[in-house]
């Protein structure tokens, strides 16, 4: 910038929920363009995030002026206060600290021209107002299910009840049965109960295109995780309280990442649980969720057979094979189920056993019909290596010594010692086989 050029200053405005108007972006760069006017600077740039918390750093707009910053596009940041930048210390001071290096000043039309003392103790009540916050809103969700209602969130098989008071104000909390996803609560119970999968009941209900939970990425279709959940945790259909007539909250919090600034659930002791009875919400009978806890208890002692407290399970106790067509694929000279391959370069299924007892004389057909089923065996499964046709693996160069290809212990004609047994490689020797089934 020149002596005689005028300030070029970047704007910032950013309101915190969805809840609040959209018209505070407008308001806050208002006031902001009124202070570089009054100063004589240049707006050359607005930077704006809506219904973002100040407490993450991940915000687009941070994030761009930042990188505007660093290109030298302006030399002022001007905001309505300090806390619309950040309500994190550790951000704020790290935001102060990279600005003071680029030559960028910070003015607030609350506070001014930003200095060491505005990041410490503003920053400190910034996260002492957050931490306060929280607190209060806990305390009011609280008193909510204390009285017998939700403290937010509609789980499947309810909807909300809105009513008038006499004060004119409108109800919360109130939830009411409804019946047809009701009907297909106690489906999915009774069908887990009677030994289906979640993954089949959730198949099922896709098909015939009954409707699921309207919320996630994936809403308008089931999935297993819809209908299993965690346990632990109380998520899934088959882990609601809720349709026993039991209201439970508290069972987990929420902490933030500061690396990522992404929340992550960790439960709370049961102690901290706050149950309350909702007899009127109950869609099924005590007798079928027991039914299937127990069904959930005995797949988990599938998969942690030793009983061993806080060990690592044994998922693949529990679930199908991991690929499409493990167990199904037969070689098509032996009838012996495949592996697949672990030696570099070969991107195929091998037979279970390395030399079957005997090749065919001619090829079966590919679309041969297993012994055990309606999968077709692969044709030409089974490869021989002519004794006539030395393998180049087992073809001496000229002037070098031959390694010696040895029969299998049980072929080996007892008292002949080693060197007897050596062959060279264009002698006759039994066929080497090799199941191979291409993939």
């Amino acid at each position: 910038m020149t002596p005689d050029a005028p300030v070029r200053a970047a704007i910032y405005a950013r309101y915190s929920s969805d809840l609040q108007s959209a018209a505070s972006i407008t308001d806050q760069v208002r006031v902001c363009r009124s202070l570089c006017a009054d100063r004589g600077w240049r707006v050359v740039e607005v930077f704006t995030d809506e219904a973002m918390s100040g407490a993450s750093h991940l915000r687009p707009g941070v994030q761009t002026m930042q990188q505007a910053a660093m290109n030298g596009q302006f030399d002022i940041i001007v905001a309505e206060a300090l806390d619309r930048l950040s309500r994190d210390q550790e951000h704020i001071a790290a935001l102060h600290k990279r600005m003071s290096f680029l030559d960028v000043s910070v003015v607030t039309e609350a506070e001014g021209e930003i200095n060491e003392m505005h990041i410490g103790l503003g920053g400190t009540m910034s996260a002492l107002f957050l931490k306060q916050l929280a607190q209060k809103t806990h305390r009011g969700l609280e008193g909510r299910v204390r009285d017998g209602k939700s403290a937010g969130g509609i789980s499947y098989g309810y909807r909300a009840v809105r009513a008038l008071r006499t004060d004119g104000t409108v109800t919360t909390g109130e939830r009411e049965i409804v019946e047809n996803e009701a009907a297909t609560v106690r489906r999915i119970f009774e069908g887990y109960a009677a030994g289906l999968s979640a993954r089949a009941l959730a198949a099922s209900l896709t098909a015939e295109g009954i409707c699921s939970p309207a919320n996630g990425k994936n809403a308008g279709t089931w999935g297993p995780s819809t209908i299993s959940g965690n346990w632990k945790r109380g998520t899934g259909i088959l882990n609601n309280e809720a349709y026993i007539g039991l209201l439970v909250w508290n069972r987990q919090r929420f902490v933030k990442d500061p690396a990522t600034g992404k929340r992550q659930a960790r439960l709370n002791p049961p102690e901290k649980w706050v149950i309350r009875e909702v007899e009127h919400l109950r869609i099924i009978d005590d007798d079928l969720w027991q039914r299937v806890k127990e069904r959930q208890g005995a797949i988990r002692d599938d998969m942690n057979p030793a009983g061993v407290q806080y060990g690592g399970l044994r998922p693949e106790r529990a679930r199908r094979p991991t690929y499409l067509l493990s167990g199904l694929i037969k070689c098509g000279c032996c009838g012996q189920p495949t592996h697949s391959s672990t030696r570099p370069g070969m991107g195929a299924r091998r037979c279970a056993t390395r030399e079957p007892p005997s090749a065919p004389t001619e090829p079966p057909s590919a679309a041969k019909q297993s012994k055990s089923g309606s999968w077709p065996v692969l044709g030409n499964a089974c490869s021989t290596l002519p004794s006539s046709a030395p393998s180049s693996r087992n073809t001496a160069r000229p002037g070098t010594r031959h390694k010696p290809t040895r029969r299998p212990r049980a072929q080996r004609p007892s008292g002949s010692s080693p060197k007897s047994r050596r062959r060279s490689p264009a002698s006759s020797q039994p066929s080497r086989m090799a199941c191979i089934t291409p993939r």
